[in-house]
């Protein structure tokens, strides 16, 4: 067995995995001004940017979960992997060979069940690819054409076959080297009478990648009469793969998605294929199951989706009825989005695969560019079931329709919704309908909850963590006055406990301009956790002042810092002189008298610094 990877290999993979870029491949990062970059969390669900990534200084924080660290702790946390495993991730997207003490150049075999997993998938995908080309998969090849898709096509999106065998691919994967228990668990194999064999057989392949391009699962489509399962397989639920939280073509579309605000939401692989190919690129699907909330999450981290940013989200539903339901049924999480949502139906049914092979790809991005507002589609759907030819009809149209107004968010938008609604059913009385859905809009939202307030934050408080936060990220702003702090100047443990990591790192005296060298410095000081959060913290949240007057803004804080001491010492002794007798205990109410003038002199000192600049 390896030993435990070198520092210095930590440090290189460290120096060539930029934090904005690992991060990017998950989410979508926009300038938040000073050098620092913001997005959604991809660690807890929220409507506004919380999450602040700093590339100077090579961390992120989230300051609505307080998730942080570096971009090794990134991807241990959001790949769900151990430390070494982070690394070893990282080291294979820079390209770097990680030596191991005690162990050579030879990667450890037993490096982690995830790992061993993405290896065996990315095997079978490759095995799959290799296949389409042999004879027997001429029906997958006959499949493909006949959808207008081409060898190069198929290669691009990494269609596969799978052998009409029993143990084709276990075989193959068991030469490999991996085991029986690997390719069980991943869904690869099952168990038969005999041992295990293919999940997948004599059908056509696509691989399921996840946003940074790795092979997580399988989707297969029946070729065979003789196959007697359902048209489409999908990979099981297993530690790489669950299918709520899978989103086909990501891989391709998340830059799309960010570039354009866009995403298209399509029902098939072949229609995402179809999408991509006739010039919409942000087309993705499902896999085998309805889109859902944790769909959600996934697309609004690439979109950005927040109140300031209007993008859209396109749904495809075939124009039957089965389709109007699937579209109601994405009409139910609408307003998880603050993006704006859409719906494109083709009347004819024409899914935008077939839609393409009958009209071309022009045809397609025509359908998406048709598309209409899913709150309009998701009314005009539900009033068509109804006779509007007669008063009971409208009646009764009104008062389906109405929960749908009713639950409709924004104000401005559910009062022209409501007066569309008038005009569609044709009572020609906004104010009857407008009764009639705040009745229901009452019944449904109640009184809403007054927000609780937020504590006041003590401002001794407030400018211990200013401090601090240059300390991490401006250092050389304040040079040796700060490490000449006495200890006793932060009032909260974790403050405390910061100063004398700065302290032991050699103080802010040697840590030149700062940085990532700096930070690092910090964190290998940093031994209790609730520390090394800190210091992440402070190593992103961005400081309150502009770039030009960072130097007034440092030493306003450090005057200030060292007030607070010295604020506290005369409210220490002002409360002794009140509780003495100056006339019986005059020699202590002298000696007290004159430290509260010195030390009221000790203040205006550091008040006239301040003013000074």
């Amino acid at each position: 067995m390896a030993g435990r990877i070198r520092d210095v290999d930590i440090a290189l993979v460290r120096e060539r995995s930029p934090i904005a870029d690992v991060i990017g491949e998950h989410i979508q990062l926009r300038n938040a001004g000073g050098g620092n970059l913001k997005g959604l969390c991809p660690f807890h669900d929220e409507k506004t940017p919380s999450f602040n990534v700093t590339p100077e200084r090579g961390m992120f924080f989230c300051f609505g979960c307080s998730e942080g660290g570096d971009v090794i702790t990134f991807v241990e946390k959001i790949e769900h992997l151990s430390f070494s495993e982070a690394v070893e991730r990282l080291a294979q997207r820079a390209g770097i060979q990680l030596q191991y003490e005690q162990g050579g150049y030879a990667p450890r075999r037993d490096h982690g069940e995830r790992a061993r997993l993405i290896e065996a998938h990315k095997a079978a995908a490759e095995f799959y690819a290799d296949k389409l080309m042999s004879p027997d998969a001429a029906p997958g090849r006959r499949f493909l054409s006949e959808r207008g898709f081409e060898r190069a096509d198929a290669e691009t999106f990494g269609v596969g076959y799978a052998p009409a065998e029993w143990e084709a691919l276990t075989r193959h994967l068991l030469g490999r080297g991996f085991t029986v228990d690997e390719l069980v668990k991943g869904g690869l194999s099952r168990e038969g009478r005999r041992g295990p064999i293919d999940r997948f057989r004599g059908r056509l392949i696509w691989p399921i990648r996840d946003a940074t391009g790795d092979v997580i699962g399988f989707g297969a489509r029946k070729l065979l009469d003789s196959d007697d399962g359902p048209k489409y397989l999908n990979t099981p639920d297993s530690p790489l793969y669950k299918k709520s939280q899978v989103l086909y073509g990501i891989d391709l579309a998340k830059r799309e998605i960010s570039k354009r605000a866009q995403a298209v939401i399509v029902e098939g692989y072949t229609d995402v294929m179809a999408c991509h190919l006739a010039g919409v690129p942000t087309a993705v699907a499902t896999c085998g199951t309805s889109f859902g909330e944790e769909h959600i999450k996934i697309l609004r981290r690439f979109l950005l989706d927040q109140a300031e940013f209007r993008g859209e989200v396109i749904f495809t539903f075939d124009g039957d009825a089965a389709g109007q339901k699937a579209a109601l049924r994405a009409f139910a999480d609408e307003q998880k989005f603050v993006t704006q949502t859409y719906v494109a139906v083709q009347g004819d049914g024409l899914d935008p695969c077939d839609l393409r092979v009958k009209q071309g790809d022009a045809a397609v991005r025509d359908l998406i560019a048709s598309r209409e507002p899913l709150f309009q589609f998701a009314i005009r759907s539900t009033i068509s079931r109804y006779d509007l030819r007669s008063n009971e009809g409208k009646i009764a149209a009104l008062d389906a329709a109405a929960p749908i107004v009713a639950g409709i968010k924004d104000p401005g938008l559910r009062k022209r919704y409501a007066i569309d609604l008038d005009r569609w059913l044709g009572f020609m009385d906004e104010r009857f309908v407008m009764q009639r859905i705040s009745e229901v809009s009452g019944a449904q939202q109640g009184r809403p909850r007054r927000a609780p307030q937020a504590a006041p934050v003590d401002p001794s408080i407030r400018v211990e963590g200013e401090l601090l936060k240059l300390a991490v990220q401006r250092p050389a702003l304040l040079g040796p006055r700060f490490d000449a702090l006495d200890a006793q100047a932060f009032t909260t443990p974790e403050h405390s406990a910061l100063h004398q990591v700065i302290v032991a790192a050699g103080g802010v005296v040697s840590a030149g301009h700062g940085g990532r060298e700096w930070v690092d410095r910090l964190m290998e000081q940093a031994h209790e956790e609730s520390t090394r959060a800190l210091v992440t913290r402070f190593a992103v949240e961005p400081i309150h002042a502009d770039a030009h007057a960072e130097q007034r803004y440092a030493n306003d804080i450090m005057a200030a810092a060292e007030a607070m001491p010295v604020d506290r010492a005369i409210a220490q002794v002002k409360s002794r002189i009140q509780r003495l007798n100056p006339v019986e205990e005059q020699q202590e109410y002298n000696k007290l008298f004159g430290e509260l003038v010195a030390l009221e002199q000790q203040r205006r000192v550091l008040r006239d610094r301040v003013a000074g600049g």
